[in-house]
């Protein structure tokens, strides 16, 4: 009997180390066009929209195949699925390089996209590994793939300057070959992890029914998908805002992207001490102050005093940006850990299901944002428009919570006093 406990932990943390890696090569792949997309919309010449568009398709595909592949997980098994979805995505990574006009970058984006899957195949394969009490732990850790995004800003750009951007492609594609033996050496199969039945398609989406499921969604959308968003906005950013080069763009861009994935798996360990809804909460107030203050835009001032005109310039300069950029990131951390820590508490017989439809609610977001900050880019020439417009769906958010939450708990006390969440959905 403790021979087997021995074994099982073993494989548990050989499965959650080895799918973290993959987690993060996905991410990184995922992300690809934050760097590259800048040497291509200077080549075809692209608007802010345009270069908005070219960023958000792969996060397209990546966010509209999660509810399936969460169904498919459920079903299958993790191991089986998340080594498929990498192998697909090899061919169409190298294919990249070869791509010459705006609509094939756009296609083979949308094959690139199914990496960004990955999540919803990780986090139940790996969540159904631990106990209840470390879930949150175990997906806090895994979560902390998305610092692939911090690991392209570092590599990418090193790629670019020596290389020129079509060996990023190269590069990436032999990564993820790599990574998707490695991941089959290394993690194992557990039939008792299967839902058992033959369930249907349908049925399982009926969880987008629940009002905690949809709720789940709104946070989820924010941050993750702005997350995603801005990890995808961020180096161009950098390069028109403050006129820095691409290198050191994305190396001050990754102050954001790192904390933002690797503090993840301390989001997890809060949730399950505090509980998801209090970590939450505090997460949303905490973007909410960092994006009032990114929001403001460069400014002249000018005041007729007593003496003369006196004129004053407002506005965050690049390492006061840089700062509340990390401050953000570290909340955004927090709060994709504690989210699906909702859904683990809620939902563990649908953990899968679930966790790709708040998953697709969270990539779509990640998809809408970066066209909308092109659009009010190319509509107002104000670059902090992209804050001005999540500091909006931040607040939406913190109402919707105090009204469904907050007024019915106390968010200071522990997490055994503030549950009291939807109840699971049965399984059909």
């Amino acid at each position: 009997m403790v021979a087997n406990v021995q074994q099982h932990n073993r494989q548990a943390w050989s499965v959650l180390i080895v799918s973290t890696w993959a987690f993060m090569v996905c991410f990184m792949v995922w992300m690809m066009f934050a760097v590259i997309g800048i040497p291509i919309k200077k080549t075809l010449g692209l608007n802010a929209t345009e270069f908005g568009l070219l960023t958000a398709m792969p996060v397209l595909s990546g966010s509209l195949i999660r509810v399936p592949l969460g169904i498919w997980t459920d079903r299958y098994g993790g191991r089986i699925v998340f080594a498929a979805i990498m192998a697909v995505t090899v061919i169409p990574i190298w294919m990249l390089s070869y791509a010459t006009q705006y609509w094939q970058y756009l296609t083979i984006g949308l094959f690139i996209g199914l990496a960004g899957g990955s999540f919803s195949v990780g986090t139940p394969y790996v969540a159904r590994w631990f106990p209840k009490e470390r879930q949150g732990l175990a997906m806090g850790i895994f979560g902390a793939g998305n610092a692939g995004a911090a690991v392209n800003k570092f590599l990418a750009p090193a790629l670019v300057v020596t290389f020129g951007w079509t060996m990023v492609p190269h590069v990436y594609a032999a990564v993820m070959l790599g990574t998707v033996i490695l991941f089959w050496v290394f993690s194992h199969h557990d039939k008792s992890h299967v839902v058992q039945g033959q369930t249907r398609f349908m049925d399982q989406l009926k969880a987008l029914r629940d009002p905690g499921v949809l709720k789940y969604s709104q946070y989820y959308s924010i941050v993750f998908g702005g997350y995603v968003a801005l990890a995808l906005w961020m180096v161009q950013y950098y390069v028109g805002e403050y006129k820095l080069s691409l290198p050191v763009a994305a190396l001050l861009a990754a102050a954001f992207s790192l904390p933002g994935g690797v503090l993840r798996a301390v989001g997890g360990w809060l949730s399950d001490k505090f509980g998801a809804h209090s970590v939450t909460w505090w997460v949303l107030w905490v973007s909410w102050v960092a994006l009032f203050l990114l929001s403001y835009p460069q400014t002249q001032l000018t005041v007729q005093t007593t003496g003369g005109p006196t004129t004053f310039h407002i506005g965050p300069n690049v390492y006061a940006f840089t700062a509340l950029m990390f401050i953000l990131g570290i909340a955004f951390a927090f709060g994709k850990a504690s989210v699906f820590k909702y859904i683990a508490d809620d939902y563990p017989a649908n953990i899968g299901t679930v966790s790709g439809i708040v998953g697709l609610a969270g990539g779509m977001g990640g998809f809408l944002l970066p066209i909308l900050f092109g659009v009010l880019l190319d509509l107002t020439g104000i670059r902090s428009s992209a804050f001005m417009l999540m500091y909006g769906v931040v607040s939406v958010s913190l109402v919707w919570m105090f009204f469904t939450e907050v007024r019915r708990t106390d968010v200071f006390k522990p997490a055994s006093v503030t549950r009291g969440q939807p109840a699971a959905i049965q399984p059909h």
